[in-house]
């Protein structure tokens, strides 16, 4: 376990604290951004010479890493850095077996890490005056379109549920595909959560939303209360338990969705509980629900996650393809062999 308010010298920890209790960001959040740092300074560290060539990057102390080191880091250090994480850093450090080269996606968050570091302490700590970060770019990422079941898979999906825990199963699949939760909030709820035909939902950075729940979800929720008993449950609070009675897990709710999909005789290797978040988003889309109103929906911070989902599937650009007058203008036939030597 990482604890930074322990591990890291103190120009990070006044950052990292920042942003736990005044940004409001997760403890995973937090933990990810010093993570990112250590390793950052790490290797700085080793490139500046403050530390022997030979020495293993992963135990390198950064304890001492103070205002003066980090105001010699350059946007060349950091691109030195980007170079490095791409060709020659393991992706399982702590394996024996393993490749080399971190993913685009990786490295962009190690850069939104540094940006975010540097931000504040020009902007916040005003512990220096011009943000050497102020043009950092991030790793080109590929764009690839989320995949989603369609509706009569959905419904497949829905139909395969049995067993002793068929009305909290199915409670669950419900959930994903009507209301697009991702799997750390169902876990989270609560029975107080529950109010009614609405749904408390507590998002990343411990963000509130409320939820409007359909017929389905409603009758689905009846369901498994009706069932769930709670004289007998070790977490009464929680809204979904496991078979031991105990808050149920993301492992084990992952497990109950692989199950379905392939009872449904769907290809479980492809989807997940994340790919029924997309299912939800994509089906209200398709059903006419504006994007500002899905990003509502789903918790998006930014409106641009979601616009991802205008891209898939949409009727719309269909039908305008269909209305372009060209598109009825066929190709004339060939013409027979010699005749064009003829003219």
């Amino acid at each position: 376990m990482v604890d930074y308010r322990t591990e890291a010298p103190p120009i990070l920890r006044d950052f990292l604290t920042y942003h736990e209790s005044i940004q409001g960001h997760s403890k995973k959040t937090v933990d990810e951004y010093f993570l990112d740092l250590r390793n950052f300074f790490r290797y700085i560290k080793l490139e500046k010479g403050f530390v022997p060539r030979t020495a293993e990057l992963d135990e390198i102390d950064i304890s001492d890493v103070d205002l003066e080191l980090v105001r010699s880091v350059s946007l060349s250090d950091v691109y030195s850095y980007m170079n490095y994480l791409s060709r020659d850093r393991a992706k399982r450090p702590n394996s024996d077996q393993t490749d080399y080269g971190l993913l685009a996606s990786s490295r962009a968050r190690k850069v939104s890490s540094i940006r975010s570091f540097y931000k504040y302490l020009t902007n916040k700590a005003k512990l220096i005056t011009e943000n050497p970060m102020q043009d950092l770019d991030s790793p080109r990422m590929k764009k690839s379109l989320p995949r989603y079941l369609d509706l009569e898979s959905s419904i497949q999906l829905l139909e395969s549920v049995d067993g002793p825990f068929q009305e909290r199963d199915r409670c669950i699949l419900t959930l994903f595909l009507n209301c697009g939760v991702r799997i750390s909030e169902l876990i989270g709820l609560n029975l107080t959560d529950v109010r009614g035909d609405q749904l408390r939902v507590l998002g990343k950075g411990n963000k509130e939303r409320i939820l409007y729940l359909n017929d389905a979800c409603i009758q689905s929720i009846q369901d498994y209360l009706a069932v769930r008993g709670s004289e007998q449950a070790i977490d009464k609070r929680a809204l979904f338990l496991s078979r031991r009675r105990t808050r149920i897990s993301k492992a084990a709710v992952e497990k109950l969705v692989k199950k379905y999909l392939t009872k449904a005789g769907l290809d479980a290797s492809q989807y997940s509980p994340h790919k029924l978040r997309h299912t939800a988003a994509t089906l209200m889309l398709q059903s006419g629900v504006d994007v500002r109103t899905l990003q509502e929906v789903l918790g998006h911070d930014n409106l641009n996650t979601t616009q991802i989902y205008t891209h898939v599937d949409n009727e719309n650009l269909r039908l305008a393809a269909m209305a372009n007058p060209l598109g009825k203008v066929k190709p004339k036939g060939k013409k027979k062999a010699g005749q064009e030597a003829r003219e």
